[in-house]
């Protein structure tokens, strides 16, 4: 109960000394107005000026108590400093110079004001020792994790090779003995069919394994480059695209198959959600920068947050790229990425 008390009664105190201030400067102002037959002088701003800085000293030792310890001292000295201030351009403008000779001591109060936050403050600030060490740490992490993450995909396209030259032609080869089996056994209908059987299971699994690999990267991809591969992509759309692909050198694995993921499940989303609209794909190198943008005519309209959208943002992210996706109702949609190349 005391607690609560204090600030309340510290509030009247206040109240109260705004009362007496206003009344005492408001019949210094009537006196003056009464005896101003002799002057024009406006002598009660001394007054005013006297009892305002006597208020705001009170101010202070408010804020002082109810300012915790660690910014009490910036708190009062901050508040101080603009007092001083009003107090200071008050006197030039009731002295009547027209030279503001005010100007010096305000910067210097000024000065002293960010000296003292400076020091309040530093415990904020890394060393610069520190800062130098993090930033490096932070360039070495990243050269790292590109590292990583092309490694990474040089391991995935040496499986999708490994899939398309070894387990996927077993499994051809296999579906063709099989297939033979099939015509010699027309005598023996029951074992024909459960041959007829594993070859259909081998003719599935060689559609998924197709699946798997072209989920991982083409092979086109690899060999060719990024502009065959989105080429390729073109000619199997069921719609019309235009490609203007000069993606410049090679790209590390890791961005080449980013970039060439964005322009498949673009799209992919424009003949799911747009079937008939046209498409077309710009892939250009930028200094240091690779810039894949598919625009199509379609109803626009599209969801950034779906979950086609949502991954290639995460794709592009973790090669600390950028994807954006315009698609205003009615007006097409634009998908656009940009992927450093650099180191």
């Amino acid at each position: 109960m005391a607690a609560d008390d204090h600030p309340k009664a510290a509030d009247r105190g206040l109240t109260l000394h705004v009362g007496l201030a206003a009344l005492l400067g408001c019949v210094t102002t009537l006196i003056w107005g009464a005896s101003s037959g002799t002057s024009n002088y406006y002598w009660p701003v001394w007054v005013w000026l006297g009892l305002g800085v006597i208020l705001g000293l009170h101010v202070a030792v408010l804020i002082a108590r109810r300012t915790p310890s660690n910014r009490r001292a910036i708190a009062v000295h901050a508040w101080l400093t603009g007092l001083l201030d009003l107090a200071l351009v008050v006197v030039w403008l009731a002295a009547g110079d027209g030279t503001f000779w005010a100007g010096w001591p305000l910067l210097f109060l000024q000065a002293l004001l960010a000296v003292h936050a400076l020091i309040a403050f530093r415990h904020m600030l890394p060393p610069l020792g520190r800062q130098r060490e993090l930033e490096q740490r932070v360039d070495e992490l990243s050269r790292t994790r590109r590292g990583a993450l092309d490694a990474q995909a040089t391991q995935l396209r040496r499986i999708e090779r490994d899939l398309h030259d070894g387990a996927q032609a077993r499994l051809v080869a296999l579906s063709l003995q099989l297939g033979r089996a099939e015509e010699r056994l027309r005598d023996d209908p029951e074992t024909a069919v459960l041959v007829r059987q594993a070859r259909e299971e081998a003719t599935a699994a060689i559609g998924e394994l197709r699946s798997l690999a072209r989920g991982i990267a083409p092979p086109i991809l690899s060999d060719r480059g990024l502009a065959a591969a989105v080429e390729a992509l073109a000619i199997r759309a069921p719609g019309e695209v235009t490609v203007s692909a000069d993606p410049g050198p090679r790209a590390p694995v890791a961005i080449e198959t980013a970039a060439y993921f964005v322009v498949a499940e673009s799209l992919t989303n424009v003949a799911k959600h747009a079937p008939g609209a046209s498409a077309t794909v710009s892939i250009r190198r930028t200094n240091d920068d690779l810039i894949i943008e598919v625009t199509d005519d379609g109803p626009g309209g599209a969801r950034s947050d779906g979950s086609g959208l949502t991954g290639l943002r995460r794709r592009v992210a973790a090669l600390d790229g950028e994807l954006k996706v315009t698609s205003p109702p009615g007006s097409g949609t634009t998908i656009h990425a940009e992927l450093s190349c650099g180191s």
